[in-house]
């Protein structure tokens, strides 16, 4: 080993203690404020499955996934050891004008979950993913449009934002892509009206909403590919955070029978480790984008059939298949979402429990009761949403439970725990929920004290 050799885990150990001053200083000062502010600097220092371990470590459940990438766990060893492969071979990695043998492995195998589709196009993420079915809708259409849904998120690079209605997100980057409309979710007679001009490119829509965990009606999906169908319009599936066995399918558009024009992934299918996203497709889309040699490179991206995004890709979905985790998902979802949709009558606050195996929202909402009411609407009138936070806040430092609200303005907490999480993690969910929504209940309490400290620095940001 050259005596150059630089230790990296050495390096963590050595700077950690200065993780927040670092990002302070160089990165982003706000996320660090906000981290300190809610009580989230803990400084984390390991990761193994589905659970996380601070600086002290104490053990947390983790149940955002980063964002949902971690469906087979942090640290998985089989992927390590695939990644570790790689590495330790010598590889022709992106000579460019060569074809990529892991890049051809990975997309079989996809195709092999999606057999409708024909076509693989990768890419380094989600948003990416969104950006290349832009082009390749409007490409192979010669049509402007793009038509999405009203709540939608599709990435925040400028085309996939352009997709969103989120004034939270669009604000300061205007104007943004030319083209986009959206729709209410489940509106099939806003759609039909919106296809009729015969200028849509492409109808993007995510099966399960990321923001609120919105399930669409059993007639919207298979009503909208009808549409899709009828009017010439490319009928495209944003899989990236409800794909890959995160609803208890491998696609959240297997329950309602839907075959798309376009799928797309990324997210859980990089294993939590090397970014990668994937567009699956038709043949005769794909054609009439690289329809000549001298268009054979008219679309790609320099990183993203590299060989260890390919690696974590293929690992990834060795693991879902050997260890089952879309049966897992199905099995461990209905599970949690049935003990805690019995919690919902005992509290006046708790509205609604929805999802698809393990995505799950759990829905707040106004109280009936003059005492909660009169707490309620002084969060509500200082931040919009603001309530969820006393419910994620104690979760986390009384329960060791990390968990996210659903968007910004949201009344809903969304659970996308990685898919390997066991009948006792379900028992500590269940337990925990059960303890801060009772306690939410309790005015004055320990929480509505913080949802006044909550309050006061809100007024202080809008002052």
């Amino acid at each position: 080993m050259p005596s150059s050799y630089l230790d990296v885990s050495g390096l963590f150990e050595e700077r950690q203690a200065q993780r927040s001053s670092m990002h302070a200083r160089h990165l982003n000062e706000q996320l660090v404020r906000v981290l300190k502010t809610i009580g989230y600097d803990v400084g984390f220092q390991k990761g193994q499955g589905q659970y996380l371990f601070d600086r002290d470590g104490a053990r947390y459940l983790d149940l955002l996934s980063g964002f949902g990438v971690f469906a087979i766990g942090r640290n998985h060893p089989a992927l390590r050891l695939a990644l570790k492969s790689v590495l330790d071979s010598d590889f022709p990695n992106l000579v460019q004008l060569d074809v990529s043998t892991l890049a051809g492995v990975l997309a079989e195998r996809l195709l092999e979950h999606v057999p409708y589709l024909d076509k693989v196009f990768f890419a380094n993420s989600g948003a990416e993913t969104v950006e290349a079915a832009i082009k390749f809708a409007r490409g192979a259409t010669g049509r402007p449009g793009i038509v999405s849904c009203s709540h939608s998120f599709h990435g925040l690079s400028y085309g996939a934002l352009s997709l969103m209605d989120d004034a939270n997100f669009r604000s300061g980057f205007e104007p943004l892509l030319p083209g986009c409309t959206q729709i209410p979710f489940n509106d099939l007679a806003a759609l039909e009206q919106a296809l009729s001009s015969r200028q849509v490119a492409a109808f993007i829509v995510e099966p399960i909403q990321g923001k609120g965990v919105n399930l669409p009606t059993d007639e919207f999906l298979p009503g909208a590919a009808a549409l899709c169908k009828k009017y010439g319009t490319i009928f495209i599936a944003d899989e990236i955070q409800t794909g890959v066995g995160r609803t208890g399918k491998f696609l959240a558009v297997e329950h309602w029978n839907v075959e798309p024009d376009m799928v797309l992934l990324a997210k859980a299918l990089s294993g939590g480790h090397v970014p990668v996203g994937a567009l699956l497709t038709r043949k005769s889309i794909f054609d009439k984008i690289f329809n000549q040699m001298d268009r054979a490179v008219v679309h790609g991206s320099t990183f993203a059939k590299n060989d260890l995004a390919m690696a974590a890709g293929i690992a990834t979905l060795d693991v879902i298949k050997h260890e089952k985790l879309v049966e897992q998902a199905a099995k461990r979802g209905a599970e949690l979402r049935l003990a805690l949709t019995r919690m919902v009558p005992g509290y006046e606050l708790l509205k609604e429990v929805r999802g698809k195996g393990l995505m799950i929202g759990i829905e707040f909402g106004p109280p009936k009761s003059l005492r909660l009411k009169a707490s309620w609407n002084l969060l509500e009138t200082a931040n919009k949403g603001l309530f969820c936070q006393l419910i994620t806040v104690p979760l986390f430092k009384d329960h060791k439970i990390l968990t996210q609200v659903s968007g910004h303005g949201s009344h809903t907490i969304k659970l996308l725990p990685p898919l390997v999480i066991t009948e006792e993690d379900c028992s500590w969910i269940e337990k925990s929920f059960d303890d801060v929504i009772a306690a939410s209940h309790k005015v004055p309490g320990a929480i509505w004290s913080l949802g006044k400290t909550l309050v006061d620095n809100a007024v202080r940001k809008s002052a």
